[in-house]
């Protein structure tokens, strides 16, 4: 088994993720808020084990070699991240139906 790898978000990823958490804690309540926070550390976890696993597809489609996505368990999230040699690098936390792309590029 290979060690886990150190996460670090950027700015922006904190911030969709505080944004998500105050939508679901405002609009359906704290224990969805706090679902959301546990199926977001599930991700997280996993992405630290297997950062190779996760989907190439917006890296492909924006020529970002490495980016790769993974998504959330029962939420329409898909965290957005890079691989590095010593960490992974999480780059946003967005809503799968947004223009997904766009939000990358605004970067």
């Amino acid at each position: 088994m290979s060690a886990r790898l150190l996460l670090v978000p950027r700015r922006l990823a904190n911030d969709d993720v505080e944004q998500a958490v105050a939508w679901y804690r405002d609009e359906a309540g704290i224990g969805t808020a706090n679902a959301f926070i546990n199926a977001l550390e599930a991700a997280y976890a996993r992405i630290a084990s297997a950062p190779d696993n996760g989907s190439p597809r917006y890296g492909y489609e924006l020529g970002l070699p490495g980016l790769r996505t993974r998504g959330l368990k029962r939420f329409p999230y898909i965290v957005c991240y890079v691989r590095q040699p010593t960490y992974v690098d999480i780059w946003r936390v967005l809503h799968g139906k947004r223009d997904v792309p766009a939000a990358l590029m605004l970067d």
